[in-house]
């Protein structure tokens, strides 16, 4: 069998099982090199960044968005 043939198989078909083992595997290559708290600081701005990024891409409004976070109690 081959490789290519391999992954799209894996990709159509076990999507969010390759999605977390590459997450897992760059997460542990940054703990490795960066030690455990800096690695926890990049998946923190990783996330952050997916956040506003998938709010864009919904074109929703931004100072909506900011407005609930920082709503004042």
């Amino acid at each position: 069998m081959d490789w290519e043939h391999l992954l799209e198989n894996a990709w159509q078909h076990h999507r969010g099982k390759v999605v977390g083992v590459v997450i897992g595997l760059v997460f542990g290559l940054l703990t490795a090199a960066l030690g455990f708290w800096k690695a926890l600081f990049i998946a923190l701005c990783i996330v952050i960044g997916y956040i506003i990024g998938k709010r864009v891409d919904e074109n929703a409004d931004f100072r909506e968005f900011l407005g609930r976070i920082f709503k004042d109690r």
